[in-house]
């Protein structure tokens, strides 16, 4: 039987998303109903509602959601009603890079993350008029009370209610910064890392690195208080690049070869442009910030030729059915605390947390969802 919910829709021309009635058809094959506990607000959400990034709308959005399975579609074994999930980014499942644990290498993996539809392009939700809404946004368009999400964005976890609330963020922000360390860059003992941008996956990037043998980690910002906070979640320095030579400064923090990587969150083109020649030789930019579709960055091609390597990055490389697993062992150990930069927003604050993503009052926005009796999104 159909479902009637709530969503938070976004639509062109719109600054904000607007919670909607909607219905979701039954879990197809290989598909899961969730009932949403919380979902992060993620910059790359803002930017489709903004028209940088190229899903069709309207549409629901949402990409780090946490809840409980409330029924399965035909062909899903792995998870059953009743079981509590962190969802994640979606991919086929079945070509050589998901079958050898490299998901984000899926050949589809952009049309099934942003095409905000099944591959057929159909959609599981539709306005209470009966008119189809954009779903499946990274395998689950979680902003929203229930939400038709592929079985490839699922990964089942033992924890409570309250925990699982926290657990959202896990499923995108802090995966991909902490994967982009821990998975990719795999600093040695007396490498150094920088990382540019001090926001959920700039500061999960500075978490990883102080739990790898990094001798020195520099975080990257123009606000103090995020440049606060990443020094006590584990920069051994900071540099405010508004009121300070970026360049000359890493010069000076790292010895005069450079950091041995880099992490480039920001998506600011000539930032990546100052960290390709920043590195040191024979070490790596990771590329993990998204600027608007067609953005372009140029650098000194010469400057390759002594083994600096620019590789993007998407969702930290990471295996998710195995990767968001050993995260959360790492945060329930007090070694990633990423929940000191999580605010919790009721339903009825989603504008609000919006507002104070865009303005960075607020580094990670989870919105909560209340399901019991009045609890409902006014």
């Amino acid at each position: 039987m159909p479902t009637s919910t709530t969503v938070a829709v976004a639509r062109s021309g719109e600054e904000t998303f607007h919670w909607e009635g909607a219905v979701l058809d039954d879990p197809g094959p290989g598909e899961v109903l969730v009932r949403l506990v919380a979902t992060g607000l993620c910059h790359t959400d803002l930017s489709v509602l903004a028209g940088r990034l190229p899903t069709p709308l309207p549409a629901v959005l949402g990409h780090e959601g946490a809840g409980v399975i409330e029924a399965v579609g035909a062909d899903v074994t792995d998870v059953a009603a009743g079981d509590r999930v962190v969802l994640s980014f979606n991919s086929c499942g079945h070509c050589a890079s998901c079958r050898t644990g490299r998901p984000t290498a899926c050949g589809t993996y952009f049309p099934l993350n942003f095409q905000a539809a099944r591959p057929d392009g159909t959609t599981p939700i539709h306005t209470q008029d009966g008119s189809p809404l954009g779903g499946l946004f990274f395998g689950q368009s979680s902003l929203a009370r229930h939400a038709v999400v592929s079985a490839q964005s699922v990964v089942r976890v033992e924890v409570s209610d309250d925990e699982l609330a926290l657990l959202a963020p896990v499923g995108c922000g802090v995966q991909t910064g902490a994967g982009a360390v821990l998975n990719l860059l795999r600093p040695r003992y007396g490498d150094s890392v920088a990382v540019f941008g001090a926001g959920a996956v700039g500061l999960s990037a500075v978490m990883a690195a102080r739990l790898t043998a990094a001798r020195t980690i520099v975080a990257v910002d123009v606000v103090p208080s995020r440049l606060a906070l990443a020094t006590e979640l584990g920069a051994t320095h900071t540099i405010d690049s508004r009121n300070e030579d970026l360049g000359r400064r890493l010069a000076e923090l790292t010895g005069q070869a450079g950091p041995t990587h880099v992490v480039e969150t920001t998506g600011v083109p000539s930032l990546l442009e100052l960290a390709a020649t920043a590195v040191a030789a024979d070490g790596t930019v990771a590329v993990i910030g998204a600027p608007a579709a067609g953005s372009r960055a140029s650098f000194d091609i010469n400057s390759l030729i002594d083994g600096r390597t620019i590789r993007g990055v998407t969702e930290g490389g990471s295996d998710r059915i195995t990767f968001i697993p050993a995260l959360i062992d790492l945060a329930r150990q007090g070694r990633l605390p990423y929940e000191r930069f999580v605010r919790f927003y009721a339903e009825d604050q989603l504008h609000r947390a919006v507002e104070d993503a865009r303005s960075g009052e607020t580094i990670k926005p989870v919105i909560r969802f209340n399901h019991t009796p009045g609890g409902g999104a006014r």
